[in-house]
């Protein structure tokens, strides 16, 4: 991944950016009084990414997880060293394809939802090639504007 060290190598260091971050939160219903003082700052590598040597970013393609807030376009986050559980989104590699879907796991049966009724789940069996890549820990999801 290109980064910090490629940049040191050139004779340039990365400089930490840092966003202020403003106290309370802002009502998506009726509106709040506005705060008047601000909270530290914020670093969103800090917020989101606990452990970077096993962390991956991975652009979604297509519309199957919609209803669980990914879109197509979205930047998922996603943990390599975290081991997949029922109901975490993840990133599977299902026949040498990745998808992102959501992790279901009985006792009988592990399978991949999808969060849109357009499609089926992916039931596994054992003649399907198929290994957890990581779990998404966070969405980052721009607006149009």
């Amino acid at each position: 991944m290109a980064g910090g060290k490629e940049f040191e190598r050139f004779g340039h260091k990365p400089q930490k950016k840092h966003v202020v971050l403003a106290a309370g939160s802002v009502q998506a219903g009726f509106p709040s009084p506005a705060q008047d003082y601000l909270e530290s700052p914020l670093n969103l590598n800090d917020l989101l990414i606990p452990r970077p040597a096993a962390t991956f970013f991975i652009r979604a393609a297509g519309d199957s997880m919609l209803e669980a807030g990914i879109c197509d376009g979205d930047i998922l986050v996603v943990d390599r060293s975290l081991d997949g559980k029922d109901g975490n989104v993840v990133i599977a590699v299902v026949n040498n394809e990745f998808t992102v879907k959501i992790l279901s796991k009985t006792k009988s049966v592990v399978k991949l939802k999808p969060a849109n009724p357009k499609y089926k789940p992916i039931e596994l069996h054992g003649d399907e090639e198929c290994r957890l890549w990581g779990v998404v820990t966070a969405v980052i999801h721009c607006l149009p504007h």
